[in-house]
């Protein structure tokens, strides 16, 4: 067991903390339960089937670190993830996503999670392979000595003659010979002495399927993944003759070797076991689903998607192209912001499938500052390594990290409230005239003060119309 996965709820605490500023409440609710799965997976069966895992409901506005938090924690505990939006899907008989096909992608992305790291692990026997392919390219081996007995007789006829030991010496030689010279090939090859050479290899042809529509209620996704999988049979894999300098030779050669190498039935067992064991699957706009009290219009579809992804949460049976995968222990972790609706709103039957509900508050100006201060990919940060690419040391003073929050806080307040999503486009208004001068600056460092930012966004914060488009 990694020690990823016995992380105590305070270390996953401090973890998601690296990243994410404030929302205490729901980082300790996350915590706890992916504890809950180490915990469960400690407990002896049957009892061990009947712990269902405690789903989620993170209330609160844009741009306070839901999703961020949902998918941080997956990275964190190396589950398949994967975010969807509740507002895609369409009750069964409606045109639309069937709620089905948020599992069929948890179970692709654990494949391909699975496959990386079988590719990983199998990574320096393939290179090896390939290695030898292309020396085979560059130095084609001589049928010598290969075996005590002659395997050609007069006029190539199979004679099976035993070869005599003058024969065997000579064949020894030429072969320890050929040997030296191979592994000097392979020194040069590594040294890069061939690499501006073309060769000439035969590769497996990745050819494209003709796409098929599928006009039916369900399943689409699925029937028409299978429909490919079928026609990719009807036309076996063909190997195609492609010119490629050596270097791009023994990267397609190290892929193809990595293919062979890797058990597929493996992999397959593996993620499907990842997916029902610890696969989170991620609600955003949960809110556009509930069904408002006492309203009227288009509002024929949200009950049905709520009864639809009941079962599904509850614990169900999908069939998927890759075999059957049970939703039993499947964390979901749902939010939305509820300005109209609120979570009662929810069918009773939905809501008792999310017993825990946190509350993420709005962010201010304490918040914002230390948004641009401390997480390590803060914006700061990112924005100062991209300027160091043009040769320009970018440094903020702490008085300008003060101004980008109280303007941020106040376009909020005064517009359409996005959080911390406020601070991407204040912080790009404020760099703009740098980012678009920085490879023609002379000066090596640019000191970004907070009579800068009030100058850069000076007439915007004054007209408050400019500033609902602008900001």
């Amino acid at each position: 067991m990694s020690r990823i996965e016995s992380l105590t709820p305070r270390e996953i605490v401090t973890e998601l903390d690296k990243y994410i500023v404030g929302q205490a409440e729901a980082k300790r609710s996350v915590a706890i339960a992916l504890r809950n799965r180490w915990r469960r997976r400690q407990v002896a069966s049957p009892l061990r089937e009947e712990i269902a895992p405690k789903n989620i409901i993170m209330i609160g506005p844009t741009g306070v670190g839901k999703t961020e938090i949902a998918r941080r924690l997956a990275a964190l505990a190396q589950s398949p993830f994967v975010k969807v939006e509740a507002s895609k899907f369409t009750e069964v008989g409606y045109v639309g996503r069937d709620v089905e096909s948020m599992v069929r992608d948890l179970v692709e992305i654990a494949i391909n999670m699975v496959k990386n790291e079988e590719k990983e692990r199998v990574e320096g026997l393939a290179e090896a392979h390939a290695e030898d392919r292309i020396l085979d390219i560059l130095l084609p081996p001589t049928p010598h000595g290969k075996s005590p007995l002659s395997e050609s007789g007069p006029e190539d006829s199979k004679s099976f003659t035993l070869v005599t030991s003058d024969d065997n010496q000579l064949g020894g030689v030429a072969a320890e010979t050929e040997s030296s010279t191979r592994e000097r090939i392979r020194q040069m090859l590594r040294e890069g002495k061939f690499n501006s050479r073309e060769i000439e290899l035969d590769l497996d042809e990745t050819k494209s399927m003709p796409m098929v529509e599928i006009m039916t209620t369900s399943g689409v996704d699925d029937m028409q993944s299978n429909l490919q999988d079928a026609f990719s049979k009807l036309f076996p894999k063909k190997k195609k003759k492609k010119k490629l300098k050596v270097p791009d030779a023994l990267e397609a050669l190290t892929q193809e070797e990595m293919e062979r190498l890797i058990d597929m039935d493996k992999v397959m067992k593996e993620a499907l076991r990842r997916t029902e064991e610890s696969g989170i699957i991620f609600l955003d706009e949960i809110d556009k689903i509930a069904s408002r009290q006492g309203a009227h219009g288009p509002d024929v579809s949200r009950e049905g998607v709520q009864r639809d992804l009941l079962p599904i949460v509850e614990g169900s049976t999908i069939t998927t192209k890759h075999g059957m995968v049970k939703t039993d222990h499947i964390l979901f972790i749902a939010s939305g912001a509820f300005h109209v609706s609120k979570p009662s709103d929810l069918i009773p039957e939905l809501q008792g499938r999310f017993p825990i509900r946190v509350e993420l508050h709005s962010l201010g100006k304490d918040e914002f500052v230390r948004i641009l201060n401390e997480p390590e990919n803060a914006l700061t940060k990112q924005y100062t390594a991209l300027l160091d690419t043009e040769g320009v040391e970018l440094v903020f003073e702490a008085e300008a990290i003060e101004a980008i929050a109280s303007i941020a806080v106040d376009v909020n307040e005064r517009t359409e409230e996005i959080g911390a999503r406020r601070l991407h486009t204040v912080l790009e208004r404020v760099l703009d005239e740098l980012s678009f001068d920085a490879p023609e600056r002379t000066d090596s460092v640019f000191k970004v003060s907070a009579e800068y930012v009030q100058n850069s966004l000076k007439d915007i914060v004054e007209d408050h119309d400019l500033s609902r488009f602008i900001l």
